[in-house]
């Protein structure tokens, strides 16, 4: 799936990237837990979350993520996006939720990220 397909199936508003819109994204994972997604997801991701901070964008950076969706509306501020532009990572915003637009893109063919080590007990 491509970040364009995202865009539009989340009703989306592209605030950095509209350059990498042809990019590939291979799964999708919604978090607002950073540690969870350093967990879990893998490389060409995109990232729902309804957190809005500079550690969003750290996290990405370091995993390799492609987009980064903040849900329910939010829009970060100009840090935030500047961060992004710099490291090559798309934004989006949706005005869905981050459960409905995670089935969204579940129901649309983009798979969800699979652990990458077990997961224990209580973690």
């Amino acid at each position: 799936m491509t970040i364009r397909e995202v865009v539009k199936i989340l009703d989306g508003k592209v605030l950095v990237g509209e350059e990498r819109l042809d990019s590939q994204v291979n799964t999708a994972c919604g978090s607002d837990l950073m540690s969870d997604v350093l967990a879990f997801v893998k490389e060409k991701a995109v990232l729902i979350t309804g957190l809005i901070n500079p550690h969003v964008v750290r996290t990405s950076e370091m995993l390799d993520i492609t987009c980064i969706v903040f849900s329910r509306g939010k829009i970060p501020g100009e840090e935030i996006l500047e961060m992004a532009e710099e490291t090559g990572i798309t934004v989006i915003s949706t005005p869905l939720t981050t459960y409905t637009a995670c089935g969204e893109l579940y129901l649309h063919g983009l798979p969800g990220t699979k652990p990458k080590k077990p997961v224990t007990e209580g973690a």
